[in-house]
């Protein structure tokens, strides 16, 4: 199956209740793509063929039914294939977080926001590569081994969703569920040129998701199109009862006819145009912020001042919250045990051995940041200059509607060129960081090429539970341009040998 095949969601939907193609054929198509590039990708952990073949099977008998009985009420996303990030619980499919210590993991229930997606007819085809824990920017940092970008594939995806990123972009898949922490959806969907977009947390239901910090973790949709983001949003947002998180408020439907973004207030942090960006990633955003302009967009500059704590702040709550979340695996909670004559040295096995050392390295800032004697000083400090981040965004919302920036400093890097340097890779989240720290939504979208062929990519971020905006916007972007249409050459023909 050639990448052009894959079509979008909305063309997807539409062929499938035409009758064009069925589930079933389509479904196999992604699986034969999958199986003939995952070997130089690995973008996929486990994909779930059985599962999927069954799923798919289900969905042509009801449209099957619907065509003799139009009056039947049919699931908005049926017969739609997708893949899951991996830290994402699926009921009877294994579920390893890209860890060692969750190598044989089979979770007995399923994630809410997998849960409605299946609901919805979606067909799940597997379950795709991640950094540990959702621990990282480059998807290197799995215990399984990285994925490679479909644009240059000595080149990192992006992370920690990386392993979703990469199956959209090679149009393995229409879609797929990521994660979004620090920036995990956002910044593989730039490197490898797709949309990318994070909820606002609250928005969707974190239920089933394996915590890494519960205060900053976010479900969202990386897909072709802002478009094919805004049909999948509606079934995987709204209140859950299983998360007391997650907000009572109505899910959005949000309608994409008549997109435009005449008179839109769209501001520009000076903070995010910093010494040491690529030159080509700010002249791409700027230029789009430009073609904003001549669409009738208003551009204002404007400060969000404390930017530059954003990157201190969450390595201080993040670890932190790790450090917490983590304890559980343990050998006797969760996870395989490594023998030791003696509880501790039984612990100090199983984790030693289990965990990744950035997975270590993360519990050990945190375990320390919120150890006595430092607790107020790096963990109470750090939530107080939070709030002074949250602030800043509100008060920029007071002037404008949405807040355009980069995504990252670079394109995507390549492989091992970080592995030296923690702070380099952390680096790597900058812009991405403050969103998630101010809870905020943002939207990830290609706005053009650098001179090695790889993807540029700008951000959008809005209020609080304001995806529409968001949405609609990049909409109207996608709509006077074709960089979303861009697909990685060369990967078919892999698919041919």
């Amino acid at each position: 199956m050639k990448a052009e095949n894959v079509m979008s969601v909305r063309a997807t939907l539409d062929a499938l209740r035409q009758g064009d193609i069925t589930s079933y054929d389509l479904t196999k198509a992604c699986l034969q793509r999958l199986e003939a590039l995952n070997g130089c990708l690995h973008a996929f952990l486990t994909p779930t063929p059985e599962l999927a073949l069954r799923q798919a099977d289900e969905a042509d008998r009801k449209y099957a039914a619907w065509r003799q009985d139009p009056s039947i009420e049919l699931p908005p996303l049926l017969g739609l294939p997708m893949a899951i990030k991996d830290v994402l619980a699926q009921s009877g499919v294994r579920c390893t977080c890209g860890s060692k210590i969750l190598e044989n993991f089979i979770p007995p229930y399923t994630a809410t926001s997998v849960e409605r997606l299946l609901r919805a007819g979606v067909v799940t085809v597997g379950k795709t590569n991640t950094d540990e824990f959702a621990m990282g920017s480059s998807t290197e940092n799995s215990a399984y081994g990285p994925t490679h970008n479909p644009w240059n594939l000595e080149c990192v995806p992006g992370g920690s969703s990386g392993g979703s990123a990469a199956a959209v972009a090679a149009r393995i898949v229409p879609a797929a569920l990521g994660t979004d922490t620090g920036g995990s959806v956002r910044q593989p969907a730039a490197f490898c040129g797709v949309t990318g977009l994070k909820t606002t947390y609250g928005r969707v239901s974190r239920y089933g998701l394996v915590a890494y910090g519960s205060s900053l973790d976010t479900v969202g949709v990386l897909a072709q199109s802002a478009e094919d983001a805004a049909l999948i949003l509606p079934h995987i947002a709204g209140r859950d009862p299983r998360d007391a998180t997650s907000m009572d408020l109505p899910v959005p439907s949000v309608r994409l006819d008549q997109a435009s973004v005449q008179g839109l207030r769209v501001g520009v942090p000076k903070e995010y145009f910093i010494d040491g960006i690529q030159p080509e990633v700010e002249q791409g955003v700027r230029a789009a912020i430009e073609a904003y302009r001549q669409m009738g967009a208003q551009i204002v500059e404007i400060s969000l001042p404390n930017t530059a704590y954003a990157l201190p702040v969450y390595y201080l709550i993040a670890p932190a919250e790790a450090s917490a979340n983590l304890a559980r695996y343990d050998g006797i909670r969760f996870g395989p045990r490594e023998e030791g004559e003696r509880m501790w040295e039984m612990f100090f096995n199983t984790r030693g051995k289990r965990f990744g050392a950035e997975v270590k390295r993360r519990i050990m800032l945190g375990t320390y940041a919120l150890s006595a004697g430092y607790y107020d000083a790096y963990y109470g400090q750090a939530q107080k200059v939070r709030t002074l981040i949250k602030h800043d965004f509100e008060s920029a919302f007071n002037e404008v509607d949405v807040i355009a920036a980069p995504v990252a400093p670079t394109t995507a890097f390549r492989i091992g060129q970080h592995s030296g340097s923690p702070l380099e890779m952390y680096l790597e989240d900058i812009f991405t960081l403050p969103a998630n720290l101010a809870g905020v939504p943002g939207i990830a979208f290609p706005v053009g090429f650098d001179s090695q062929g790889l993807p540029v990519s700008m951000q959008l971020m809005g209020p609080h539970f304001r995806e529409d905006a968001l949405l609609r916007a990049a909409h109207a972007y996608q709509q006077a341009t074709d960089w979303h249409l861009q697909i990685p050459e060369g990967l078919d023909r892999k698919d041919n040998q």
